[in-house]
């Protein structure tokens, strides 16, 4: 995979994923609870693979707004996934991960940028690291 890309290999998009992930996956917050991360980790797994989904409820906020944190949530994961690879090939895993806002919505926080979200799922990659 590409260092700093996100390709199309790198996305959860089929069904059956997203059930496995959402039924026996492991939940991890991030310190001031705004945001989570859903992560399923596959041990011995023949692919040393690493897909990521970005997923925002429609009562969080109108299209613009959730589209915009998916947006910010995709750039902090593609710019910090280099030491989630370092780790799924080293132990010879697997992982699938749904990131998404947890107390953040609309309503409490009209505007949100990078430098709010990126240390945030830094955080969030690093307690998943730290369970591979």
């Amino acid at each position: 995979m590409k260092r700093f890309g996100l390709s199309s290999k790198e996305r959860i998009k089929s069904k059956n994923e997203f059930e496995l992930l959402y039924s026996s996956g492991e939940i991890a917050f991030s310190s001031s609870k705004k945001f989570k991360a859903v992560f399923f980790i596959q041990r011995n797994s023949d692919k040393n693979e690493i897909k990521a989904a970005f997923a925002v409820s429609r009562k969080s906020g109108n299209a613009v707004w959730r589209n915009r944190v998916k947006r910010l949530f995709r750039e902090s994961f593609r710019l910090n996934k280099g030491a989630l690879y370092e780790s799924v090939e080293f132990k010879n895993a697997s992982l699938l991960i749904a990131f998404s806002p947890n107390s953040v919505n609309q309503t409490n926080r009209k505007k949100i940028f990078l430098k709010e979200v990126l240390p945030e799922i830094v955080e969030l990659i690093n307690q998943i690291k730290a369970k591979i």
